[in-house]
C-alpha cells in the first residue's frame, strides 16, 4: 500500500507531463493472496502485488488511453506519450463533453471505511486454519473438499487536470468451498471486508451438510415449479441482470435496457438499489473518474427507477449528473452497478417453503447465460444441493435441472426472505435475500 500522499505525487507528475486539453490519471493498487485447496488438502498458496496507472488524454474531441505498471519517471513519461499517440489517431467523439470537474465529483457521503487492516495483513496461516476446518469435516464424513480462501487490499485514486483528486482504500475476504461425494455435492461461501467475520466452521457445516443430504438424487420431470432460491441463487440472478447492461444509462440510451423508468416491471415488494457507501457491503465510495458514489434506486417497489451514470452518459442527457459509476477507461460497458442491494422481505428463510405442495429448493446456479437481455431471459443449471419440496418440507435430493426464465416475470410473484447475505461477484458484490418464486421454468434435466 503506497498511501494517499505518495499516490497523489504520482498522479500530479502524470498531469504535469501532459499538454493535452484535459488529462486524467487513475491509480489502482492491488495486494491479493489466495490459498487454494482440493482433495482435502492445500495445494497452492499465492500472493501478488501490482500497481497500475492509467492515463486518459483529451485533445479536442479525440481521446486516448494508455496504462503502465512502471511508476518510474521514465515509465510515466512513456505512458503519457503513448496516450497522446493513441489520441492522435482516434476519430472525434462528439458525445464527449468533459472529464468531471470538482463540482461534478462532489464529496463522498461514506461514514464507514471499506478498509480493515486485519484483512489487509491476513497471513497464509490464518487462511490455512480456515481451510483446515473445512477439509477436516469433509474427511471425517467421507467427502472431498475443494475451494479457495482469498484476502486482499486495494487502493484507488483518480485525478484530472480540472482539479479532481479522490482516494480510497478497501479490503475483501472470501472463503468458498464445494464438497463432493460419490453422487452428491454441497456449497457454501462467505464474504466480508473483515476477514475476522468469516466463520470457517460455519462454512464447513453448511457445505458438508448439503453434500450429505444430497446423496442419491432422484430424477423429476422438467416443467414449471414453485421454487425457493437461496441467497446464492438470487445473487446469481441479480448479478447477471447487471451484466446484461440493464442497470446502465448507456444501455437505456441505446434502447437495450429492460429498465423502463416509471413503469411497473416487478412485484411491489421488489426494491433494488446500488450504494457504494453502505457498510454492509464492500464499500467503494468513488468511481474510476473520482466521482463520489450516490445511492441509485434502480427498481422501487416494482417500478423502474433510474439507471447508473458516469460522466460520459450523463453528458448525453440534459440535466443529468454522474452517479459515480464509471469503470476504468476505455470502457465499452458504460457505467456499471457494482454494489447492488435487494431489500429484504418479512418471511424467515426457513418458512419460505411453507405451503408448497410440490416444488424445488435451489442452492445455487452455474453456467448462466443471457438468452434475451430485453426480455431478461436467463438460462443456467442448478448445482450443489437441489431438493424436492413436498407439502412444505424438503424431502429428497433431486438431479439438477436447466432453467430458462424471464427474471422480471419471476420477481413479479416473489416472497422475499427477511435476512440479507453478502455475495461477492466477478466485479463488486450483491446483498440479497432468499426468495420464493411461484412460477419458475425448468426446460430439461441433467445426468447428475
Amino acid at each position: 500500500m503506497l498511501g494517499e500522499l505518495e499516490i497523489k505525487r504520482i498522479t500530479d507528475r502524470v498531469l504535469g507531463l501532459s499538454d493535452a486539453d484535459q488529462t486524467e490519471a487513475v491509480f489502482w493498487g492491488d495486494t491479493s493472496a489466495l490459498t487454494r485447496f482440493a482433495n482435502n488438502y492445500i495445494h497452492q498458496n499465492v500472493a501478488e502485488t501490482n500497481t497500475t496507472v492509467s492515463v486518459r488524454l483529451v485533445v479536442g474531441k479525440k481521446i486516448g488511453v494508455a496504462s503502465t505498471n512502471d511508476l518510474s519517471d521514465e515509465g510515466l513519461q512513456k505512458v503519457v506519450r503513448n496516450a497522446a499517440t493513441i489520441a492522435r489517431f482516434q476519430l472525434d467523439n462528439d458525445d464527449f463533453k468533459s472529464l468531471p470537474t470538482p463540482e461534478d465529483a462532489g464529496e463522498s457521503s461514506a461514514t464507514a471505511t471499506g478498509y480493515v487492516e486485519a484483512t489487509a495483513s491476513a497471513s497464509p496461516e490464518l487462511r490455512a486454519d480456515g481451510v483446515g476446518a473445512i477439509c477436516r469435516l469433509a474427511s471425517e464424513n467421507g467427502l472431498t473438499a475443494a475451494g479457495a480462501f482469498a484476502t486482499g487490499a486495494q487502493e484507488l485514486a483518480a485525478a484530472n487536470s480540472l482539479g479532481v483528486f479522490s482516494y480510497t482504500n478497501l479490503t475483501s475476504a472470501n472463503l468458498l468451498t464445494v464438497i463432493m461425494g460419490e453422487n452428491s455435492s454441497g456449497y457454501a461461501d462467505r464474504t466480508s471486508k473483515d476477514v475476522g467475520e468469516i466463520d470457517a466452521e460455519e462454512v464447513a457445516r453448511e457445505a458438508v451438510g448439503k453434500a450429505l443430504r444430497s446423496k442419491d438424487p432422484i430424477s423429476i420431470e422438467p416443467g414449471e415449479y414453485t421454487v425457493v432460491l437461496e441467497e446464492y441463487a438470487m445473487s446469481d440472478l441479480l448479478t447477471w441482470m447487471g451484466y446484461t447492461g440493464g442497470f446502465s444509462a448507456l444501455a437505456l440510451q441505446e434502447g437495450r435496457s429492460f429498465l423502463k423508468p416509471g413503469e411497473k416491471i416487478t412485484g411491489d415488494n421488489v426494491t433494488i438499489y446500488d450504494d457504494g457507501n453502505d457498510p454492509r457491503g464492500l464499500p467503494l465510495p468513488m468511481d474510476f473518474e473520482g466521482v463520489a458514489k450516490r445511492r441509485v434506486n434502480i427498481i422501487e417497489r416494482g417500478v423502474g427507477g433510474s439507471p447508473v451514470y458516469d460522466s460520459y452518459t450523463a453528458g448525453r442527457e440534459e440535466g443529468k449528473r454522474s452517479t459515480g459509476h464509471a469503470l476504468p477507461a476505455p470502457n465499452t460497458w458504460g457505467p456499471f452497478a457494482i454494489n447492488l442491494f435487494m431489500e429484504a422481505g418479512d418471511t424467515p428463510k426457513e418458512e419460505l417453503a411453507r405451503g408448497i405442495e410440490r416444488g424445488i429448493w435451489v442452492t445455487r446456479f452455474h453456467y448462466l447465460g443471457v438468452v434475451h437481455p430485453l426480455l431478461t431471459i436467463l438460462t443456467g443449471m442448478t448445482r450443489d444441493g437441489t431438493f424436492l419440496i413436498e407439502n412444505g418440507e424438503i424431502t429428497r435430493p433431486i438431479k439438477n435441472l436447466r432453467f430458462n426464465q424471464n427474471v422480471l416475470e419471476a420477481w413479479k410473484e416473489a416472497t422475499l426472505g427477511s435476512a440479507l447475505k453478502l455475495q461477492k461477484g466477478w466485479v463488486g458484490a450483491t446483498m440479497v435475500p432468499a426468495a420464493r418464486i411461484e412460477r419458475f421454468k425448468f426446460a430439461s434435466g441433467t445426468s447428475f
